[in-house]
């Protein structure tokens, strides 16, 4: 009997969301996914986290997303990057980004170092009762009747486990189980060369930023690191073996154009390559892929994990907002259609930087390396890379929002900025993710957007899980709010230098600007909201209890 065909009573555990992988992704998916209140059982085949550093670099994104997981400044060691620089054996620093700087109240480009990270993330998995993790357990395989996922799966004893879940993600990584039995195609390419990865303490005079030399004999990044970490990247030329090279004595040998090799300390080498794909689809049925599972990028451009951190935070409130009854299933189709092209994007923007890091010849470095050394000089040339407007917004073209012509201050699609509020008494400030909670927000800019909503439309709002707040200048006297649904801007993050007064929008959980326009079409707009949702009259049922592992209820 196949698993979609058992008995109900046949499984050892009903739930929610089955989550395949547990690395930062699926742990920032677990978490986020039970901060909703979704029943999510998250298994690992993996018994302990791989107390290694691999991925190393998050941007204000990542940060901004982690700060919606719960994680508060200081929970992990981070060290802002004050900028990226590449150079040339040929024209000295040819190009510069400036990752100086605060964005949304995070600084724009961090190392961090993960087996920190990833334990933190776990850690918070258990102020929810709801959320289980199960280490150890390995998934076999699963079946989607279009219904349930039913899924079999295997502990480290070998016992043989059955889950029914209503929806499954794939956060597994590269060799995806779940996206191989997907049937869906990996499509993209492998670089040909090995890279060797050093990470090494106590680095005399270390370095406080990320540089690139981009020496076609040997393209060599570096960068600065948590805990007093330096790390090297050396691309292996033809002929060199990946077990030769990492003899102790090969990476001293490596190291010495930058340090004394003999005083420091060698924490970890590796031998990887690089890969640039993405599946052909992110969904299929009831199953959804996340992080590396779904894309690798390459890691010139820093944004590897943070990828897999948008698909958590785009992914999570959808499947929560559907298994409370509070939106249609139609709105699963825009996590496809919204992250699929932002994850190319960036893919493409990893390979332009690949393209100078990696030159194949000294005639193509000439070329490519001399281009920009010339862009530097045309100011317009120059704020394109040095002020990080070479790395694509955020914005969606098609998904869960629309756009009127002719209103667009926010522009629907596009990522609300975070700014420092005041709520109504509360004394200190607070980052205005914070305030807004998880829930979806109609925000006024200045006015009260629910002062002429009819009743019964604000009760339908509240009951798609929605939010009546305003954006109040500071000091502000007039035309208020009740004070519970008052943000006091401290800052001009978004009114007036954004949003104009009068302006309203209305925001996902992901913070993702779902419409806007002016406070006279603040009725209209909601409608439409809740049309687009299209939640159904009937919730669904939520369970009290999640059955566990040994099918105890």
């Amino acid at each position: 009997m196949s698993a979609a065909n058992m008995p109900r009573q046949a499984a050892d555990v009903d739930t929610e969301v089955l989550l395949v992988g547990l690395g930062p992704v699926g742990a920032a998916l677990a978490n986020l996914l039970g901060r909703y209140g979704v029943h999510v059982l998250a298994i690992d085949k993996a018994p302990a986290i791989f107390e290694k550093p691999r991925a190393i670099a998050l941007d204000n994104e990542a940060l901004r997303i982690l700060q919606m997981v719960g994680v508060r400044d200081g929970e992990f060691e981070t060290v802002a990057i004050p900028q990226v620089q590449y150079h040339s054996p040929l024209f000295g620093k040819f190009a510069r980004i400036n990752s100086a700087g605060i964005i949304d109240g995070h600084p724009a480009l961090v190392t961090f170092y993960q087996p920190e990270l990833e334990q933190l993330l776990r850690s918070k998995l258990a102020q929810y009762q709801h959320v289980q993790t199960r280490l150890g357990v390995e998934l076999e395989g699963f079946d989607d009747d279009g219904q349930f996922v039913h899924a079999r799966l295997k502990d480290a004893a070998g016992k043989a486990i059955q889950v029914r879940a209503r929806y499954m993600v794939g956060a597994d990584g590269a060799a995806s189980l779940v996206r191989r039995t997907l049937g869906l195609d990996f499509e993209g390419r492998t670089f040909q060369q090995d890279w060797l990865i050093v990470d090494a303490f106590d680095v005399p005079s270390p370095i406080d930023h990320v540089e690139f030399i981009c020496d076609p004999r040997r393209p060599t990044p570096r960068m600065v690191a948590p805990g007093g970490r330096q790390r090297w990247e050396f691309m292996l030329r033809p002929g060199e073996k990946a077990e030769e090279m990492e003899r102790p004595e090969s990476v001293r040998k490596l190291l010495e154009p930058w340090c004394d090799s003999r005083s420091i300390r060698i924490e970890r080498t590796a031998v990887y390559r690089f890969h640039a794909r993405e599946a052909r689809r992110f969904s299929k049925g009831r199953c959804f892929l996340a992080g590396d599972a779904a894309h690798i990028t390459p890691p010139f451009a820093g944004q590897g994990l943070v990828a897999g951190l948008r698909d958590a935070a785009n992914l999570s409130w959808k499947l929560s907002w559907v298994l409370r009854g509070q939106a249609g299933e139609q709105v699963l189709a825009s996590y496809d259609a919204e992250r699929r092209p932002h994850a190319k994007k960036i893919i493409q923007l990893a390979l332009r930087l690949g393209a100078l890091v990696m030159p194949q010849n000294r005639l193509a470095a000439f070329g490519i390396h001399g281009l920009m050394s010339l862009l530097r000089l045309v100011p317009a040339g120059r704020a394109l890379f040095e002020d990080l407007k070479v790395k694509p917004q955020n914005t969606f073209d098609e998904g869960l929002f629309w756009r009127d012509r002719g209103q667009e201050r926010l522009r629907a699609g596009s990522m609300l900025p975070q700014g420092w509020v005041r709520p109504a008494g509360v004394d200190a400030p607070v980052l205005s993710d914070d305030a807004l909670g998880s829930d979806l927000a109609l925000i006024g800019f200045g006015v009260d957007p629910g002062a002429q909503l009819p009743t019964h439309l604000r009760q339908r709002w509240s009951a798609a899980g929605g939010r009546v707040w305003q954006w109040c200048q500071r000091s502000q006297r007039q035309h208020l709010a009740p004070p519970e649904q008052r943000l006091e801007a401290l800052d001009e993050a978004l009114l007036p230098r954004k949003a104009p007064l009068g302006w309203v929008a209305i925001v996902r959980p992901d913070r993702c600007v779902l419409a806007e326009g002016p406070v006279e079409r603040c009725e209209a707009l909601l409608r439409q909201a809740l049309e687009l949702l299209a939640a159904p009259s009937t919730p669904v049922p939520h369970p009290s209890t999640q059955r566990n592992l040994h099918g105890a209820g």
